[in-house]
C-alpha cells in the first residue's frame, strides 16, 4: 500500500514510563519570573522545520497520487484567494546545523496495493543520504495531514477502521526502504486538527462536517493506527534497526481565568485534556481522560442518545496501546485563558459544546495579525510541566515552535519574531530546569509556505519566500540570524552577548532587504517577457487578421 507521507528532521533517544497523577501538577504555581540566562544540557539538538504539502509543491509529478488536501485545495472557497500548495515554495534547500525538520509527500501513486512508485522512494533515498552527508539527522513523520485521496472516497478516510491497515503497510513499506538510515519515526503530527478540522468543522481537508462525532471516530482509529505501526516496528524492525517511534501531539496551554475559582481551574484543565489529553492519555495511561469521557458521556445521555459518542476501547486494546511511544513530540504556539461556560445539551452536540468551557485572551498579549496566534511565552513552561506530571516525565522533543505574521509588505527585520522565539525558548529553558525532561527543539518553520486555509497570507517562515517569482527566491529573515546566535551558545550564555544578538541581526537584515527590494523589478522584467510581450503579440496578430480582412472586403 502506497501512502504520501512526510519527513522531518531531529535528534530523539528512548523513554522510561513512570506513571504519575493529574494532582500533581500545581495550577496556582504560576511563576512569570524573568529572563534566565544559562545554557541547555550538552547534547541537547536543535532543528528547524516544515511539512510535505505546504512546501513541495510537484503535486501532479512522477506518479504522485492525489491526496486529501490535493482536491480539498482546487474547491473554490476552501482556501482564501483561492490559493493551493500545487507550486508552494519548492522546498529543496537545508540549512546548517545538527538537525532540520522537514516534510514532503512519498510521491507513490496510493492506490491499488502492491504499486509502488519507485521515482518517489529514489526522491527520498536522495533527500536522506544528503541531510546525513551534512551531519543532520532525519527523523521521518509518516502522516502530516496528506490521507490518499482514494482512501477518502472509497472509505470515508479516517472515519473507517480500514485505514489502519492500509496505513501500517504503508509504515511497513517506509521502515524496510528507509530504516537503514532513519533510526526516529513519528506516525502522526497534529492529529487533533486531523480529527476536529478534517471531520468536524470541514475547515480542513476532506472537509467533512461531522459534528460531535465525526473527529471523536477518526481519533480513535488513528490512536490504533498509531499503536499498531509501533507494535510492528518493535516486533519486525527494531532489533535490525535499533530505532525508535513516537507521535507528535500539537496543544495550545489553558490557563484559568481565576486561579482561586474551582470550576475555572476544572475547565482550564479540561481544555487541555480535550486536545493534549485526547491521544497523550491512551498512549501513556491506556484511556481517554476520564474528564472527556464523563462529559461527552453525560452530554450524550442529555440528547437522548443510549451510547456515548465518544467510542471506547476493550480492556485488550487498552492494553495494547498502552506505552507505544518512545518520546512525545509536542507542538506548541499560543495559550488561552479558560473559564466555565454550561453549553445547553439541547444545542446539536460538537466536539466544543462537549467541553463547557469559554476561551479568552488578554488584549496586552502580543499579536503580529495571525487572528489565532498570541505570544504567550510562559504557557509554553506551563504545558511542558503539565506533560511531565500528567505522563510520567516522558523525554520530550519539541516538534514545532514559532509564529506567523499577516504582512501586506515584505518585512525581512522580523525583530517581533526574535523577541518571541527569545522568549519561548528561555521558556523552555526553564522547564528543562524544572526537571522537565526535554531533549530537542525545533523552530517552525524553515520557509514561508502554504498556510492550509489561509494559503500563502501567513507567513512562519525564518526564510521570506517570493511567491511571486516562478523561482521561488529566499531571504533570510533576522531572524535566522538571531536563531543561529542561540543554537550555537547552546542556550543564552549571559546579558550582554544575548544583548548584541539583536543589534547584529538587525544589522545583517539590512543587506537582505536591499537584495529584495532589487527584486519586483525582476519579477515585474519576468513578467513582461512571460505574460505581456505574447500577449500584445497575439493582439498584434488579431488586429492584423481584422485590418486584412476590412481590406479584403473593400477590394471586392
Amino acid at each position: 500500500m502506497q501512502w504520501p507521507g512526510s519527513l522531518r528532521m531531529c535528534h530523539v533517544f528512548m523513554l522510561v514510563l513512570h506513571l504519575s497523577k493529574s494532582e500533581d501538577f500545581n495550577w496556582a504555581k504560576n511563576d512569570h519570573g524573568s529572563f534566565y540566562y544559562g545554557t541547555f544540557p550538552a547534547g541537547f539538538s536543535w532543528g528547524v522545520g516544515s511539512s510535505a504539502y505546504q512546501t513541495e509543491g510537484a503535486w501532479d509529478r512522477d506518479g504522485k497520487g492525489m491526496s486529501i488536501w490535493d482536491v480539498f485545495s482546487h474547491r473554490q472557497g476552501k482556501v482564501q484567494h483561492n490559493e493551493t500548495g500545487d507550486s508552494s515554495s519548492r522546498c529543496c534547500a537545508f540549512p546548517h546545523g545538527s538537525s532540520c525538520h522537514i516534510a514532503a509527500p512519498l510521491l507513490c501513486f496510493p492506490f491499488p496495493a502492491n504499486h509502488v512508485n519507485e521515482k518517489g522512494i529514489k526522491y527520498y533515498d536522495d533527500l536522506i543520504n544528503v541531510l546525513l552527508e551534512n551531519k543532520m539527522t532525519p527523523i521521518v513523520t509518516l502522516y502530516h495531514w496528506d490521507l490518499p485521496q482514494t482512501l477518502q472516497e472509497k472509505f470515508g478516510g479516517w472515519q473507517n477502521i480500514s485505514m489502519i491497515g492500509y496505513f501500517s503497510d504503508f509504515a511497513g513499506l517506509c521502515f524496510e526502504r528507509f530504516g537503514n538510515r532513519v533510526k526516529h519515526w513519528i506516525t502522526f503530527s497534529h492529529p487533533w486538527s486531523v480529527a476536529v478540522e478534517g471531520y468536524e468543522t470541514g475547515k480542513h481537508a476532506p472537509g467533512m462536517q461531522m459534528k460531535g462525532s465525526g473527529a471523536y471516530r477518526a481519533a480513535h482509529h488513528i490512536i490504533k493506527a498509531h499503536a499498531r505501526v509501533w507494535h510492528m516496528y518493535d516486533s519486525q524492525w527494531r532489533s535490525k534497526q535499533k530505532g525508535i517511534v513516537g507521535i507528535s501531539l500539537t496543544a495550545d496551554w489553558g490557563e484559568p481565568v481565576d486561579i482561586l475559582d474551582q470550576k475555572d481551574v476544572e475547565a482550564a484543565e479540561r481544555y487541555v485534556q480535550f486536545s493534549l489529553g485526547w491521544f497523550a492519555s491512551p498512549i501513556f495511561n491506556g484511556d481517554y481522560p476520564q474528564v472527556m469521557k464523563d462529559f461527552i458521556t453525560k452530554k450524550s445521555a442529555q440528547q437522548g442518545l443510549t451510547t456515548s459518542r465518544l467510542p471506547t476501547f476493550s480492556s485488550q486494546e487498552k492494553s495494547y496501546i498502552k506505552g507505544t511511544s518512545d518520546f512525545l513530540g509536542i507542538g506548541h504556539f499560543t495559550t488561552r485563558y479558560v473559564t466555565q461556560k454550561n453549553i445547553p445539551a439541547i444545542n446539536s452536540p460538537s466536539f466544543y459544546s462537549d467541553r463547557d468551557l469559554a476561551e479568552l485572551v488578554d488584549p496586552q498579549w502580543p499579536d503580529p495579525g495571525s487572528e489565532w496566534l498570541y505570544a504567550v511565552p510562559w504557557g509554553f513552561r506551563r504545558l511542558l510541566n503539565f506533560v511531565k506530571t500528567q505522563y510520567g516525565n516522558p523525554m520530550i522533543y519539541v516538534t514545532e515552535n514559532g509564529v506567523s505574521e499577516k504582512a501586506m509588505c515584505t518585512e525581512l527585520c522580523d525583530k517581533w519574531r526574535i523577541q518571541y522565539y527569545k522568549e519561548y525558548i528561555n521558556e523552555l529553558l526553564k522547564a528543562i530546569k524544572d526537571g522537565v525532561n526535554v531533549r530537542s527543539y525545533t523552530a517552525w518553520s524553515l520557509l514561508d509556505k502554504f498556510e492550509w486555509e489561509d494559503g500563502y497570507s501567513e507567513r512562519f517562515g525564518l526564510y521570506y519566500v517570493d511567491f511571486r517569482n516562478k523561482n521561488k527566491p529566499r531571504y533570510p529573515k533576522a531572524s535566522v540570524q538571531y536563531y543561529k546566535k542561540i543554537i550555537s551558545s547552546n542556550g543564552f550564555p549571559n546579558q550582554r552577548e544575548v544583548d548584541s544578538w539583536m543589534r547584529k541581526a538587525m544589522e545583517t537584515c539590512s543587506s537582505s532587504n536591499q537584495l529584495l527590494a532589487a527584486d519586483p523589478l525582476a519579477s515585474h522584467m519576468e513578467m513582461v517577457t512571460e505574460i505581456v510581450v505574447p500577449t500584445v503579440c497575439t493582439l498584434c496578430i488579431l488586429l492584423s487578421a481584422v485590418f486584412l480582412m476590412f481590406l479584403l472586403r473593400r477590394h471586392n
